[in-house]
Formats: structure tokens, sequence, C-alpha cells
């Protein structure tokens, strides 16, 4: 087991790969069908769990990202810079009054990391012009060395380079903590108590602002869930009661495959409604996805709409584990008596993907587009700590907040509600967006300006 230096020196639920080195021309399918020759086809359900099994369409010679209309006309999808997040969230009358994240951490949790990760950050930042920063990075237990030869170490890789590119990129001044576990996490228990130990380890010997999870497994591959029994997820807990003791905001993606989830044993769906843990918790605050529609500078063409793309669907749902918490009991008659996410919603949609930038795999070396809620939640944790500089405290649980403020107008909340688009996939049809909260996107997204004063009481 790991241990940490008193001072600071999944399976992911989430992680889209869309395209990567993009260029002009024909591109393959490569991962878990590599039979398709166009970045239209509808990719294999398997992303939530296995690195490994994350597919993306690769091509050769691109070694600069494009703009979103040349996204559109080259391979069939819209593709954001941070830039453009921005823009589109509201994020830069924040920026200038001073609130950039400084004196405030996230902490970010994957297994095995990435090698490159500053080198990458390094890339990402020269080329949009965003401050740079060095990342913390944190081992804990047995992490094996990097191979990138192996599809499970790349796999999570891509998950760390996106987790840490866009947290930061929304967040500048924060400081970023990486923490690697020697452990993938996949379904069931499997993984996660390593990550929970991490967790409660690293808040035991350091301050911290928010925790963003880009994992999570489906509550009915846990032992004992199907006979009732839920002591293997009530067991796992304790990172997030020690964070709640430490007021520390955590944060988890809510899936990619709609309302149901992935299956163990790969692409096969639970073929009725499903929910996962991490995201389930009441402890946690579940982030959900949205497609966006954005001119090259960031401006909505569109409303905000549910993520709902041929390349996956934004989580949501019910969970069976847990009672509806006190803090929705105003959405009752939407969750019923169990806890529904998402709680807010951001940008997840592969049809509206990230750039990011990546050398871990020497065979890969350039800018790649990412999708899924994996983006979502990095986001929002730069987000979190931009209210925390601005409230000058951690914020703690914030779900009582983004409740309470989902019930007044938005001009004064800053969350914005998502009517359109719902989170149906494959075979199993999902939750339509509605006014008001529902279980595609939650309470709906936010306008950054407004709700980062609005949430830190401000």
């Amino acid at each position: 087991m790991g241990t940490f230096p008193a001072t600071a020196g999944p399976r992911r639920s989430t992680l889209l790969r869309a395209a990567a080195l993009l260029a002009v021309g024909a591109t393959a399918l490569t991962g878990a069908s590599a039979t398709a020759q166009t970045a239209g086809v509808r990719l294999p359900s398997v992303f939530k769990l296995r690195p490994a099994s994350a597919g993306h369409i690769d091509a050769v010679g691109r070694v600069a990202p494009i703009s979103t209309s040349d996204c559109v006309a080259q391979i069939g999808i819209h593709c954001y810079s941070p830039l453009q997040y921005r823009a589109a969230y509201n994020l830069n009358p924040l920026y200038q009054q001073g609130i950039t994240g400084k004196g405030r951490t996230i902490v970010i949790v994957d297994s095995f990391g990435s090698p490159t990760i500053q080198h990458d950050l390094e890339v990402f930042d020269q080329q949009w012009g965003i401050p740079n920063t060095q990342v913390e990075v944190v081992k804990w237990g047995n992490v094996p060395p990097f191979d990138p030869t192996n599809a499970d170490h790349t796999g999570w890789a891509g998950e760390s380079t996106l987790d840490v590119e866009y947290a930061h990129a929304i967040a500048p001044d924060a400081h970023i903590v990486l923490i690697e576990t020697g452990v993938a996490e996949t379904e069931g228990v499997t993984g996660l108590p390593e990550m929970m130990d991490a967790e409660k380890a690293y808040l035991q010997h350091h301050d911290a602002d928010v925790i963003s999870q880009s994992f999570g497994a489906t509550e009915n591959t846990f032992p004992g869930f199907e006979q009732g029994n839920f002591k293997s997820i009530q067991d796992l807990r304790y990172a997030f009661k020690f964070a709640a003791a430490k007021n520390v905001t955590v944060l988890a993606s809510s899936g990619d495959n709609g309302a149901t989830d992935a299956k163990e044993n790969g692409s096969d769906l639970y073929p009725y409604k499903v929910n996962s843990w991490p995201s389930s918790d009441p402890l946690v605050t579940s982030v959900g996805g949205t497609q966006l529609t954005l001119d090259n500078n960031g401006n909505r063409t569109a409303p905000d709409k549910v993520w709902h793309d041929d390349y996956g669907a934004a989580g949501g749902g019910v969970s069976g584990v847990f009672e509806r918490p006190w803090y929705q009991v105003g959405v009752a008659k939407v969750t019923g008596d169990h806890r529904g996410t998402p709680d807010i919603s951001m940008s997840a949609a592969v049809d509206g993907a990230a750039w990011t930038y990546e050398s871990y795999d020497p065979t890969r070396v350039g800018w790649h587009l990412t999708g899924g809620t994996s983006e979502a939640g990095p986001i929002f944790s730069g987000v979190v700590a931009l209210a925390a500089q601005t409230a000058g405290h951690r914020l703690g649980q914030i779900n009582p907040r983004l409740y309470a403020l989902g019930a007044l107008p938005s001009q004064w909340s800053g969350i914005v509600d998502v009517t359109a688009g719902d989170n149906s996939w494959d075979t199993v049809t999902g939750y339509q967006a509605t006014k008001g909260y529902d279980l595609a996107s939650g309470l709906g997204t936010i306008d950054a300006a407004r709700f980062v004063h609005a949430v830190a009481g401000r």
C-alpha cells in the first residue's frame, strides 16, 4: 500500500475517443472494431469500463488542431478548443475579475496515470495561450512502469490527459494533483479500494478543494446487489465521508451509456435501466453530459441538449442502492424515493469533442479528440475551484446549494435549464430532458459568470 508524504512536493466511466491526428482523407477505426472506414460509424458501447476497449478513430498526418468548421467538413463531427468552452460557459468575465482558481487545489484520480503528463500539458497550454502549471504527480500503491504497448495503460493515460488538461484549462491557476493508482478500476469492487484509499490518504495529509473522478462501476455488478445487500458499496464510502468532514467537494462523471450501462464482459448492455457508483453516491456531485453546438469562436448556434449521438449518451437515472437524499426532496416527483443522477451537466458529446495533446504512446503522438462525461467532470472541477477561490474557502458538499439555486431564476443562480434531448442508448429507452430537474441533464448546465458567484454565496 502506498503512503503520502506530509507535504506536497476504468474503468474510466466516460472516456470516448472520437479522432486522433486528424488528416483529410480516409480514417480507420481501431480498438474494439477495426472494420469501419468512416468517422461517421457507430462505435461499440464499451467505453464505460476498460480503457482497453475504448474505441477511437485514427488518421495520420495532423500535427495541429483544426477549427470546428473544418472538423465538420472533414470528419463530420464538431470539435472544440478550451477557448471555445471558456466562451460558451461565460468564463472570461471571471478571469477578468482575477478569478482563476488561484490558491485552490484540484485532485484527479486515475489508474496508472501518464508518464508524459507534464510535457503534454505544456504543449496544450502553448497551443491555446494558457499559463502553464506544474502538475503534482502522486503514486499510490504499486504503480507498474508505464508500458505504451499495454492498452490498459494507454487508455488510462488518455483519461489522465483529458482530466488534467481540461481541469487546468478552466481553472488555470489552480494547483493540479494527479494521483496514480496501480490497479485498474473495472466493474464491481475491483480497483476501487486503491482509489478510495488514495483519496482518503491524500486528504489526511494535504488540503484540497475538489476531487474529480472520471470512473465508475455499475451498481448491479457489486457483490450482493442482486440479493439486496449493498454492503460492498457501503464499505467503499469512507473516502467520501472523510472528504465531507473536511469540506472537500467530490465529483463523479455520470457515464456514457445513457440510462443503461456496459456489462463486465464487454459490449453487451443491460437491457434495462441501471446506474453507476460513485456517481450515484449522495455524497458526490454527479456530472452528466450535454451536446454544445458552437461556431469557431465558441458562440452557441443552438441551445444545449442532452448528449445522445452515434457514439454514446449521457448517464443518468435512479440509484438501486441509495435512498433519495434530503436535498432532492424538491424533485421527488422525478426521482421517486431513490437518489437521482445527474445533478448538473457539462459538455460531453463526441459530436462536440475536446482537443487534447498526447505523447505517451510513441505511435500516436499528436492532437486527439475526446468526448464523454470524462470531459464534463474535469471541466466542472475547474468551475468548483473558481467558486472556492471566490468564496475564500472550500465549498464542501455542493449538492444542497445546487438544488437550492435550481429553484431560483437563472439570472440569479447561473443554472441554465436544458430542455431538449434524451439519454436513450441502444435498446434501452432513457429519460427526456424537460423543464426543471430531469434524469437526463439534472438541473441543467451553467452560465459560469453568474453560477460561480451564486454557488460561492457571493
